[in-house]
């Protein structure tokens, strides 16, 4: 991906128009609402994804806005995430957000490539297998990679998997890394519709499978996947981890990215 300063900000424009004010529904029941101060998806207890996923604030209008948005999450009984990304105004909107009950969850990268840039080259340890997954089994498959590299509860982010594949199947695709019929890796990559951006998530690798290249493999089977539907660009909200392999496979960053999470006190009956 071309590094120069004006690239950069013209790739950024784009994800901000396409990606963060995009009202396409990833297919796990969402509902998106774009006002012209803010674009939200909510869920449902059951499943789906609630953000604020873009706004254009300022200091007379964000403590209105966020007030707004913890009304309607807390009349559902949801928690939601708002992410504040570089260069979101007002510039102490995270701050903000804390002061309204929010919780600081850490900084991120967003990290973006073209992916004609990103190697496509699927270079596997011997024993390895690396393959797309549909349904109930690659489902469980990811799931369980994730619950035993992270040591929490995925029962939600399964339940979204479900309906988005049953709904919309052709909006997502899970790599899961087998070795001896037991997956050690796993990610996920979607492809929404009206957008250049394909997204990665995930890339959980099981602690003694690490340093052998399997993050790396799988950036490189989504990428390929993504270039035969289509896509231009990859990106993916990166972890300091993930930062350094991505910038070897033609990722830049487009800035930080931290995320804030509000939880309801009481969930109604």
């Amino acid at each position: 991906m071309t590094r120069s300063a004006h690239d950069l900000a013209h790739v950024r424009q784009l994800f901000d128009e396409q990606v963060r004010r995009g009202t396409a529904s990833d297919g796990t029941g969402n509902v998106v609402v774009a006002t012209p101060r803010a674009v939200r998806w909510s869920g449902d207890r059951d499943g789906g994804w609630s953000e604020v996923a873009w706004s254009g604030l300022d200091e007379s209008t964000a403590d209105a806005e966020i007030s707004d948005q913890i009304k309607f999450f807390s009349s559902r009984g949801l928690g939601f995430a708002w992410r504040v990304y570089d260069g979101d105004a007002p510039v102490d909107l995270g701050t903000r957000l804390e002061h309204a009950g929010f919780e600081y969850e850490g900084t991120s990268e967003l990290m973006v490539a073209e992916i004609a840039d990103v190697p496509r080259k699927v270079i596997l340890p011997s024993e390895v297998t690396l393959t797309f997954e549909r349904g109930a089994i690659g489902i469980d498959r990811l799931i369980e990679v994730h619950e035993r590299v992270f040591g929490t509860d995925h029962s939600h982010l399964r339940r979204s998997l479900q309906a988005q594949f049953s709904a919309s199947p052709q909006l997502s695709e899970l790599v899961v890394a087998m070795a001896n019929d037991v997956p050690i890796a796993s990610s996920r990559v979607e492809f929404l519709p009206d957008r250049q951006f394909a997204s990665f998530w995930g890339g959980s690798t099981l602690p003694q499978w690490r340093g052998r290249g399997l993050f790396r493999a799988m950036v490189s089977h989504r990428a390929r996947e993504a270039a035969e539907r289509g896509y231009r660009y990859a990106y993916v909200i990166a972890s300091s981890d993930s930062r350094p392999i991505l910038e070897r496979l033609s990722f830049a960053s487009l800035g930080p990215v931290s995320t804030y999470m509000w939880q309801p006190t009481e969930v109604p009956a």
